[in-house]
């Protein structure tokens, strides 16, 4: 996931549930454990994998197209299925669908470092989303199932500060294991991970499940992946194939078609994955909307990021995996706080104010072009972006679940988590051709300029779908090679702040949504903000 940490309403998710039965204190510690490691591996992969892309690239011999496939078929299964997932852990036992989804998720990682092409990685990915999809609301499920009410609290801030942790830390070991090592072992990683997980859930995690689960909506759930999956594929294979290519057009057909079949399906069925008749409540419908936008900037625009500090910059991938840092650091240092700003001024102010900063945040990416300094050029960005989204998602979450009676916060909860993921999704794919349309016309320029040589533009012509990574040909004098090289770094930075400024449009737009559909006060029963407290 490009996502940073947790999406909002990870914590809500929790609290919302209902203890399925008394566990011991050793169970009580065994399935902490196992809820903190498997939701690590599914929050590390999301990040770690961004900062993994230009070495995979490079080895696997991908075009940058490619590398965009790779983070989306993970990212396309687990926002797709997130829904379906809770669902089956309510209807077979949490125990066992989480277990399923923690092997799964495994088996998918080894075959991703063993794999030879990157037609293999995809559809490796692919099948890592989807056991994502089973572990990560089992792992917040197994917490809701085994806590009673006030113990429950203390559970959350346990797995919060853990997830907090690796969140912080886990990139940085990837990059360092990328630099050090290979690429494959920032998956390879998983594997032990996943088998500490499992024996922990063999001798510790009692089943439970949820004996008025209702039916799985099989029908949604396909259609979700469908309209995402069409959507998804043609904004990212246009810049290859151009858009009236039959496979594009066809793509898009499908996937407009099954996302309004999506919509047709869930407002008729009787117990729908994703219920629409909450959207008419209007702090939840706002609330989802401010979600959308300002996760699909955050989801587009970081997606690049690790890609300009080390193809263009010049940094290590280690150096790439901290440069969040503070980002994360300030968001765990001081989201418990930002969590009582709707208490005090009720749920408009916070999520006008929080965007409206996070947007200034993209906007400063803009600035920065070729060999610039961390310090200088992307700190101040990365801090405002977090200053930004440290005041928006606490009281995002409680606005969430403000909106909805008790009965009805998990599934609010649930659906909110969904809406970032698939923000996110979407928004890497359309951004991507942002990025490319940008980078294409600052790189042609830049060859008019250079009067370059009818050779060396078919030459560059073959590989602009690799963008940063786009290597000058072989043969060419030092001086020429070196300008060549000037010019492809600075196309990418010429996408690159075309992507931040969008970034910056739609967190600027979310505030808008926020201060016209966003009330000052719930829609239904109050939830207190320290008990849905989200990092």
């Amino acid at each position: 996931m490009t996502q940073i940490g947790k999406p909002p309403c990870d914590d809500a998710v929790i609290h919302s549930g209902v203890v399925a039965a008394p566990c011991s204190a050793a169970a009580k510690r065994g399935i902490l454990l196992a809820a903190i490691l498997g939701s690590s591996m599914a929050f590390i992969d999301g990040t770690v994998v961004n900062v993994a892309l230009p070495a995979i690239q490079r080895d696997l011999h991908a075009d940058a197209f490619q590398a965009q496939w790779v983070v989306e078929s993970y990212a396309l299964f687990l926002a797709a299925l997130l829904l379906v997932g809770g669902s089956l852990g309510d209807r077979f036992g949490r125990r066992r669908i989480f277990a399923i989804g923690v092997a799964l998720f495994a088996l998918a990682s080894a075959a991703c470092a063993l794999s030879a092409t990157v037609q293999q990685l995809i559809a490796a990915r692919a099948l890592q989303g989807i056991g994502a999809a089973l572990l990560v609301p089992g792992s917040l499920a197994l917490i809701s199932a085994s806590f009673p009410e006030g113990e429950r609290g203390k559970a959350i801030g346990t797995w919060s500060g853990a997830s907090g942790i690796t969140a912080a830390i886990g990139p940085v070991i990837g990059g360092w294991l990328v630099d050090q090592y290979s690429w494959t072992w920032a998956f390879l990683i998983n594997v032990p991970l996943a088998a500490v997980v499992l024996w922990v859930v063999w001798r510790r995690v009692p089943e439970s499940r949820n004996p008025a689960a209702g039916r799985l909506d099989i029908a949604g759930a396909v259609l979700a992946t469908l309209g995402l999956g069409g959507i998804v594929y043609a904004f990212i294979e246009a810049p290859v194939q151009q858009w009236r290519a039959p496979a594009v057009i066809a793509a898009l057909v499908l996937g407009l078609a099954a996302s309004v079949a999506f919509v047709v399906v869930e407002a008729r069925t009787r117990e729908p994955m994703l219920p629409l008749a909450l959207f008419r409540r209007r702090n939840f419908g706002g609330a989802n909307l401010l979600t959308l936008l300002l996760y699909a900037a955050l989801g587009g625009s970081l997606y690049f990021f690790p890609l300009n500090l080390i193809q263009v910059q010049g940094y290590s991938a280690t150096v790439a995996g901290a440069a969040l840092l503070p980002f994360i650091l300030i968001m765990f240092a001081f989201s418990r706080q930002a969590g009582k700003l709707v208490d005090r001024f009720g749920p408009r102010l916070p999520l006008v104010v929080g965007p409206v900063i996070a947007g200034l945040g993209f906007a400063l990416f803009t600035v920065p072009g070729t060999q610039a300094n961390y310090w200088t050029a992307f700190f101040p960005a990365v801090v405002v972006l977090g200053i930004g989204m440290t005041i928006t998602v606490a009281p995002l979450t409680t606005t969430v679940m403000n909106a909805v009676g008790p009965e009805q916060a998990g599934i609010a909860s649930g659906v909110n988590n969904a809406v970032s993921r698939t923000a996110a999704v979407l928004a890497v794919a359309v951004f991507g051709l942002v990025m490319a349309g940008a980078f294409d016309a600052s790189l042609a320029g830049a060859l008019r300029e250079m009067h370059a040589s009818p050779e060396l533009a078919a030459h560059l012509a073959g590989q602009r779908s690799r963008l940063a990574a786009a290597a000058p040909p072989p043969g060419l004098d030092a001086a020429a090679a070196q300008a060549v090289t000037a010019a492809v770094q600075q196309a990418f930075v010429a996408g690159f702040r075309w992507v931040m400024g969008l970034g910056a449009a739609l967190a600027w737009l979310s505030a808008l949504s926020a201060w016209l559909w966003i009330g000052g006060r719930a829609d239904g029963a109050s939830v207190s903000a320290g008990a849905v407290r989200a990092r």
